[in-house]
């Protein structure tokens, strides 16, 4: 029987899983993870107000599998070898008629200071934890947030999860009636950050945090973060509590591999999410370089799209037919406030952005159950 390996247990591994199935594939499926489970990110940023724990979050993924007739290959993979017919990880060695790579990115942790005097938010729920744990030990004094990009690819950038670090940790201090003991700070190395989300987006997220009343450092890259501040290109500010999220390059393992990469450091693809020169190869979510608009997001949603397109090309490949399905460019974002939403929405043909709604808040979290219905 035809033999699939996916490597990863996040958002595109997932996706490709039910997609198979529902393409009528019926074929061996393994799935290669260091935990059976899903960690959905996207909620972390309501860990600090408790309005979700850990636990919430870390999906058991064993009944799904059942479910889905997937075989679990617990490992860290270390090596793709023969065209991606073999992988090598840390419990043991797999041969595959079709790979799917979905193990995500990885942080860039080269500048000074952040690993010592910085949170990394969206690391998983442990920082999520410490973010709580830090607000509530703290009297007062400068909570900064920023991020940060790659150099080399100025996409790979996850910069819509820190707006809503900041404006829902703004709403608990002034839930708390300790607003005015704390004075938050946003800084970002480019003039508009978040352009992605596009011009108007900016413009009213920089208009909010103005009404808020947090400063703004824009323009000028950090150089380093120390333990009570923040110092940049072009000046330096306090910093009592920093949120940075810096910018994503491809995981560790890949340098081991001789899969084709991009100048910042992810696998390369095509439109059809097939790794270039590796048959049978498929790349989905944060670990690809993909062809598209300057603004295609490394996101869930988006690694959702790709690994649809890829379970369908590979349901093609079976049946002898060419693979012929695109993955759909996308941008879907509910900027997140803790009591009220900004929906930012782009395709090849659109773009809309939404004003502060309770409702949109509230779609977030009826999301959030509907996606996480099937894993559970």
């Amino acid at each position: 029987m035809t033999h699939i390996v996916i490597l990863g247990s996040g958002f595109g591994a997932l996706t490709a899983v039910r997609q198979l199935r529902k393409s009528g594939v019926d074929a061996d499926i393994t799935l290669v993870s260091p935990k059976r489970q899903l960690t959905y990110l996207p909620s972390l940023i309501w860990m600090p107000s408790g309005m979700r724990k850990g636990s919430d979050l870390e999906i058991d993924l064993g009944n799904f599998f059942n479910r889905q007739k997937v075989t679990w290959h617990q490992g860290s993979v270390t090596n793709v070898t023969d065209g991606g017919r073999t992988v090598e990880t840390d419990n043991g060695t797999l041969t595959n008629d079709y790979l799917i790579i979905a193990t995500g990115s990885r942080f860039i942790k080269k500048l000074p200071g952040i690993k010592e005097n910085a949170i990394i938010p969206c690391e998983g729920v442990a920082s999520g934890q410490q973010i709580a744990d830090r607000l509530n030990e703290m009297d007062g004094g400068t909570i900064a947030i920023g991020f940060g990009t790659n150099p080399k690819e100025p996409g790979a950038v996850r910069g819509g999860p820190m707006f809503e670090f900041l404006f829902g940790i703004d709403t608990l201090l002034r839930r708390q009636g300790r607003r005015d003991k704390f004075d938050m700070v946003f800084f970002n190395g480019a003039p508009k950050p978040g352009i992605r989300l596009g011009e108007k987006a900016v413009a009213g997220l920089l208009a909010e945090m103005a009404r808020r009343d947090i400063k703004t450092y824009l323009g000028a890259k950090p150089t380093r973060i120390e333990a009570d501040k923040v110092v940049t290109e072009r000046e330096e500010f306090a910093a009592d509590l920093v949120l940075m999220m810096p910018g994503l390059t491809g995981p560790l393992w890949l340098d081991n591999t001789e899969l084709p990469r991009s100048e910042g450091g992810f696998i390369r693809a095509d439109e059809k999410c097939r790794v270039e020169g590796w048959p049978q190869t498929y790349v989905v979510g944060d670990t690809g370089s993909y062809p598209g608009p300057d603004w295609l997001a490394k996101q869930a949603h988006q690694a959702d799209l790709q690994a649809e397109a890829a379970a369908k090309n590979i349901a093609d490949e079976i049946k002898g037919q060419a693979p012929g399905h695109n993955f759909k460019s996308e941008l879907v974002c509910i900027v997140d406030t803790l009591n009220s939403g900004i929906l930012v929405y782009r395709s090849d043909k659109r773009s809309l952005t939404l004003p502060q709604l309770k409702i949109s808040h509230w779609a977030k979290r009826t999301f959030e159950n509907i996606y996480l219905r099937p894993y559970r």
